[in-house]
């Protein structure tokens, strides 16, 4: 209209576009927190919305008059680089009013000259604003491009002197030059920053599905975290969704999210910036985190600072970390630069990443100069870091060792040198393979003038795995000869006899023979951790307790069950910072299943239940999770009497073990035999045991002590099958020296009818707390049925009664349950047994003969589960073919039909069944069964 014409300085006519008020795009998301956000701020005099390219700032404000939300008429002028020029901005600024139809004074006037504006004008617009019978909202879209400093004044003159008649709105990437500073103290500014204008979750599933999508949950969180909540990239991969053939792929693939933006990031962005900078960005884009040093030693200049602290203030998606020196980009806008990187100069990433390494390892940022290195393909160079740094401990616990693992699982095999190797095998027994660590290690040979950082590394990693050193460090005799049973002379099979066997060798009290003059591998790190330097030591807390962890793996692989346990503790106690908290959650896992092996229950669950809440503490990862908590666990279970808690515990163990964990697997068939024994299925358990994985390539580490206890299971499985010819051929490959093998043996030479020989092989145990108290118990109920065997009552109740008090403190019951009938027929006619018989049976001493349904409702040390008496008589098999029907609802009569037996026949097994389970009905029976494993 001809009335609203205003020229510019030179005389042309202004561009009326700049007036319009943008339009709001299609499928909009009206986000009511911000329009909340943007209506308060307009009651007061100035509202700041900065945020980078594509953030939403001009659609929200657009959205905002659309919903007529304003105070008053709305004045809209979009700014552009060309305006610059005050004559020229302040032109547009009286056009706008005129074209929003905002009268203003005919005197106010306009700019003679493009370059300046008089004073006097400006006075006269603000006078003019002042008598406004309305406020007015000015917004002013893009103002960074009036960059003349007078400019700011000449505006913050207007605003402070027209009083309340002006609300101005800002839209800009970047602050004002306004003095915000003094708004902010008056209170009298509303800022909306980047981080408000970000997308929520929920905004960005409304977004997507304004554009005819039905994300899932998954993508809307996968898109929302990729763009960052960055509006234009949510709406550019929404169009892209459209198109895409699968929309939910195309949602959580990043390459196709960063392609749907990628020209948007280009052109607005970087093409946007200066030669260096756009260097400087390209240059960068392979660190994650960009430190301005680091810039200036990628790009051989000295402006890093400068460069990012202008990208911050100009919101060119690069922010600041916190309160420190770092910076990061955007990750859509990161991949972009990493895209144009690779085009420009794809030879130009491996000087740069190794440029990188350098610069970090010299600011003591370890595990990314690795990163780096590795990214270089310099596997020597990130190797040595980790070696010279005595850094290997960290690729096995701490927040870094996920991190690292990943890094070196790149690193080719074969690399020449000792550094390769060793970072190899720090990998492998981070993974848990044991046996890859010990291949690796033994090509790790260090020259004879090797650091001695290099020489820790390798024997700590040799204690761990198992592997010998060959430095010559030996174990030291104990002071204290052994004290051996005199071997008996038993024959063979076969018809060989004459060399006595493994199962008739008492264990010795001191060091076994087969350990003395071996290499002592925890005596090796502990010289050499006094030949490094003291200050890089004390930075790596973790090398003491993974020193002691090892020492106390070793020790336990060679049956030396207390002194393993002593070292476990220790490792527990240096555990203490983050450095070591995996440490601490395999220590206690070791611990506990240690301790639930020797009848320590009451100190194996609390062991194994801290290390079940340290794996959610320190977010330990599914795939680097033990099992030995959940072993342990069972095994306690097991030993209170409580076989399906047992089971539910063993379930569990399966789903977190290893695949390289020997130790753990060859328990868990243990335990697994165990519970088949439990039901009766001898076959079932001997399968178990079968499929228990000890392995053959590591002196003692599976094949010590896990070998002894898989030894010790299979000669029980013999002995429930009535033969103890088979039970001791069964311990007879086992290593020597275990108390536990030569209780066993011990049981087998009794069941075959052999006392004399049970007895020597009994008395010559050590004495004391060397032996757990699982197997001490077991040798005290031995004695026992030994003497009841010969007649001798009065000597074997005492016996009874002192395993009932070893065991009371610790709720051990297996024992006493796998023990046999004899031990329920000396309780039932052994008045001095009565309160042992209490406590086995769950009752009080003075109590009937059945326990109440009430008594007991949980597996503990002080009761059994449910109230179930313990000493359960086995159930034949017809016998249980019987109860296993009648768990089923059938009649009598169906019993028999099912099993083709005569209804008396059923009915004289079912008071059988009554009879061995301490009940008198059928109901009662199930349920009993059902609680002890039966059913």
């Amino acid at each position: 209209m001809a009335e609203d014409a205003q020229l510019h300085p030179s005389g042309d006519p202004l561009l009326a576009a700049k007036f319009a008020v943008p339009a709001v795009p299609p499928a909009f998301v009206a986000r009511q927190r911000l329009l909340d956000r943007l209506t308060e701020g307009a009651r007061g005099p100035l509202t700041v919305i900065t945020g980078p390219a594509g953030a939403g700032k001009t659609t929200l404000a657009a959205s905002w008059h659309a919903a007529d939300l304003a105070p008053g008429p709305v004045v809209w002028l979009t700014v552009e680089s060309d305006d610059n020029a005050p004559g020229v901005f302040w032109a547009y600024v009286l056009g706008a009013f005129r074209y929003h139809r905002v009268p203003l004074p005919d005197g106010v006037g306009s700019p003679a000259s493009a370059d300046n504006v008089d004073h006097s004008l400006i006075v006269r617009l603000a006078g003019a604003l002042a008598q406004l019978p309305e406020p007015v909202v000015l917004v002013l879209d893009g103002l960074e491009h009036a960059g003349v400093h007078g400019i700011a004044a000449e505006l913050d003159f207007v605003l402070a002197h027209a009083g309340p008649s002006l609300r101005l709105v800002l839209l800009g990437r970047v602050d004002p030059a306004l003095p915000l500073h003094r708004y902010r103290a008056e209170a009298r500014v509303c800022e909306i920053r980047g981080s408000e204008l970000a997308f929520t979750p929920r905004e960005t599933a409304q977004l997507l599905r304004c554009h005819g999508l039905t994300p899932s949950q998954e993508s809307v969180g996968v898109l929302t975290e990729r763009t960052q909540g960055w509006a234009a990239g949510l709406r550019l991969c929404a169009l892209a969704m459209q198109r895409a053939e699968d929309a939910e792929h195309f949602a959580q693939s990043f390459a196709a999210s960063q392609n749907a933006v990628s020209d948007y990031l280009t052109a607005e962005v970087l093409a946007a910036q200066p030669t260096a900078t756009q260097d400087l960005l390209v240059r960068t884009s392979i660190l994650t985190h960009v430190h301005p040093g680091l810039a200036d030693a990628l790009t051989g200049r000295d402006d890093g600072e400068r460069i990012l602290g202008r990208l911050v203030r100009d919101n060119a998606f690069v922010e600041p970390i916190g309160d420190t020196s770092w910076y990061r980009c955007h990750p859509l806008f990161a991949e972009v630069l990493r895209a144009h990187l690779r085009s420009r100069g794809p030879a130009l990433a491996g000087p740069l990443h190794r440029e990188a390494a350098r610069w970090l390892e010299s600011h003591d940022r370890l595990t990314d100069a690795i990163e780096h290195a590795a990214a270089a393909d310099d596997w020597p160079y990130a190797a040595g870091l980790l070696v010279d740094r005595l850094a290997a401990g960290r690729l096995l616990t701490g927040p870094e060792s996920h991190r690292l693992e990943r890094l070196f699982s790149s690193m080719p095999d074969g690399l020449p040198g000792t550094a390769p190797a060793l970072a190899a095998a720090a990998c492998a027994l981070a993974r848990g393979d044991e046996a890859a660590g010990r291949k690796h290690l033994a090509g790790a040979r260090p020259s004879g003038g090797a650091a001695p950082e290099i020489l820790l590394t390798r024997a700590l990693l040799a204690l761990l795995t198992g592997a010998d050193t060959g430095t010559g460090t030996t174990v030291p005799p104990k002071s204290v000869p052994p004290k051996t049973a005199p071997p008996k002379t038993v024959p063979a099979e076969d018809g060989d006899g004459g060399e006595p066997t493994v199962t008739d060798r008492a264990p010795d009290r001191g060091e076994p023979d087969a350990d003395r003059g071996k290499p002592d591998p925890d005596r090796e790190v502990r010289i050499l951790m006094g030949r490094v330097d003291r200050a890089l030591l004390a930075r790596h807390p973790e090398i003491e307790a993974l020193r002691r962890y090892g020492r106390g793996r070793a020790l336990l692989a060679a049956g030396h069950g207390s002194e393993a346990r002593e070292a476990f503790a220790a490792a527990l106690a240096s555990a203490t910072d983050e450095q070591t908290w995996t440490v601490r959650y395999h220590c206690l896992g070791a611990l506990a299943l240690a301790e639930a092996a020797g009848g320590l229950l009451r100190e194996a669950e609390a062991h194994a239940r801290d290390g079940l809440t340290a794996a959610e503490e320190h977010g330990i990862p599914l795939d680097r999770r033990t099992a030995r908590c959940h072993l342990a666990l069972a095994a306690v279970a097991a030993d209170r009497g409580d076989p399906t808690a047992a089971g539910r515990y063993l379930d569990a163990a399966r789903a977190h073990a290893p695949a390289h964990d020997v130790p753990a697997a060859a328990e868990a068939a243990v335990l697994r035999c165990r519970l088949e024994l439990a039901h009766g299925r001898t076959a079932a358990a001997l399968s178990a045991l079968d499929d228990a994985p000890v392995s053959a390539d590591g002196p003692a580490r599976a094949g010590g002590e896990a070998a002894a206890r898989i030894a010790v299971a299979r000669s029980s499985v013999h002995l429930a099958r009535g033969d103890p010819a088979a039970a001791l051929a069964a311990l007879g490959g086992a290593p020597v020296g275990s108390p536990a093998l030569t209780v066993a043996a011990a049981a087998a030479r009794l069941a075959d009818g052999d006392g004399g020989q049970a007895g020597r092989l009994l008395a010559g145990l050590p004495d004391g707390e060397r032996v757990p108290p699982a197997v001490r118990v077991r040798a005290q109920l031995l004695e026992a049925e030994s003497a009841v065997a010969g007649g001798d009552t009065a000597r074997a109740v005492p016996l009874v009664a002192a395993a009932v008090r070893t065991a009371r403190p610790h709720g051990l019951r297996a024992p006493f349950t796998e023990a046999g009938p004899w031990l329920r027929h000396l309780l039932a006619r052994a008045p001095g047994l009565a309160d042992a018989g209490a406590w086995l049976t769950g009752r009080s001493a003075g109590a009937g003969k059945r326990p109440g349904r009430g008594a007991g409702t949980r597996s503990g040390p002080d009761g059994p589960a449910h109230g179930v008496p313990l000493l359960v008589e086995q159930l034949s098999p017809r016998e249980r073919d019987v109860l296993r029907c009648a768990a089923q609802t059938m009649s009598t009569d169906e019993i028999a039909a099912e099993l083709f037996l005569s209804v008396n026949t059923v009915k004289t097994h079912l008071k059988s069944v009554y009879r061995k389970l301490a009940v008198s009905r059928r109901s009662e029976a199930v349920r009993r069964a059902r609680d002890i494993g039966l059913l």
